[in-house]
């Protein structure tokens, strides 16, 4: 697989999310300017420009016509796609880390960091059709667990909110009343060092973690039931699943630094598990630091990575990738 080499972040990638479509990819990064490619070519069609901070994950609308982007400025802004142009902006009282719409997008889960004492929370937000008709005002606020929620993502018909953070918990709240209807905490196959990343199924029914404890699980979305676990030599840090394959990607690595420390630092690559027989069926190599984002093209052909190396890599599979044979 040649990748495409994708120069147009200054700082280390943070998230990656293609549209619906499968025709635009979406990076954030630590550069304050979330940007837009092709994701044919991986030509740049644009930034989106008014963050002061960090920017850690995005969400698109189901039509392509908005983009939600959560910023360490402690704030979470709607975007116009096409025109680039600021439609609202949510402040909170600490840094924004996730985002993600609701099916019909209606709603927003939105995440927030602990800070001056405050506890993390997890915010629920009503998105009205007519940008006039936009207000602040959350419809739920769960103050929630300790330490840092690193990603909330909605459950199958927005009947469930998934959170997983620095705890190395994994919670299923309900979004309505805000009360957790079950977790991981009593769970001995659970994770044992924090929640990294959550990837959901095309269908809903399952959903990927991926942790520092250099594991990444899959678990049945209604019952929170273990299903998988892939061990990697790394923490991983970025987690995605093919819609076409029962294939799952983990991406991750420590620091070069840590690399007289730990052996298994310096190795940077996307590796590839079956998803039913947990083994590592092969990897892609080339990035010069840890992997921060991973994402598959909803159409199961290309998927992209996102590095500490401030590039995103753009690989359209090989022909010979949807014939392998374990």
């Amino acid at each position: 697989m040649r990748p495409i080499l994708m120069k147009g972040h200054e700082r280390p990638l943070t998230f990656l999310q293609y549209n619906r479509d499968g025709d635009l990819l979406f990076s954030c990064a630590k550069d304050h300017n979330p940007t837009v490619w092709f994701a044919d070519n991986g030509e740049r069609l644009g930034n989106y420009k008014g963050h002061n901070g960090a920017v850690s994950t995005c969400s698109i609308s189901r039509d392509s016509s908005r983009l939600l982007t959560a910023s360490a400025d402690q704030t979470v802004k709607l975007w116009n796609v096409q025109t680039g142009e600021q439609l609202f902006t949510f402040d909170f009282d600490g840094p924004a880390r996730s985002v993600d719409f609701s099916v019909g997008d209606r709603r927003a889960v939105i995440t927030v960091d602990p800070f001056m004492k405050r506890p993390s929370e997890i915010h629920v937000k009503e998105i009205a059709e007519d940008v006039a008709d936009q207000t602040a005002a959350s419809v739920l606020v769960v103050r929630g667990p300790t330490g840092r929620i690193n990603r909330a993502v909605w459950g199958p018909l927005n009947k469930t909110i998934i959170s997983g953070g620095e705890d190395a918990i994994i919670r299923i709240w309900d979004p309505v009343t805000g009360q957790e209807i079950r977790s991981t905490k009593d769970n001995v196959n659970g994770h044992t060092d924090s929640v990294t990343s959550i990837c959901l199924s095309a269908d809903g029914s399952h959903f990927l973690t991926g942790s520092h404890d250099k594991t990444a699980k899959l678990w049945d979305t209604r019952t929170l039931t273990l299903l998988k676990t892939y061990a990697s030599e790394r923490p991983v840090l970025a987690v995605t699943m093919s819609p076409l394959l029962d294939h799952v990607v983990l991406g991750g690595g420590l620091d070069a630094s840590k690399v007289t420390i730990d052996r298994s630092a310096g190795k940077f690559e996307a590796k590839f598990y079956d998803k039913i027989l947990q083994e590592e069926i092969g990897g892609v190599k080339g990035h010069f630091g840890p992997l921060n984002a991973l994402a598959f093209n909803p159409d199961g052909k290309s998927f992209a990575s996102g590095g500490e190396d401030g590039y995103v890599r753009l690989h359209h599979c090989d022909p010979e990738y949807f014939h392998i044979k374990l």
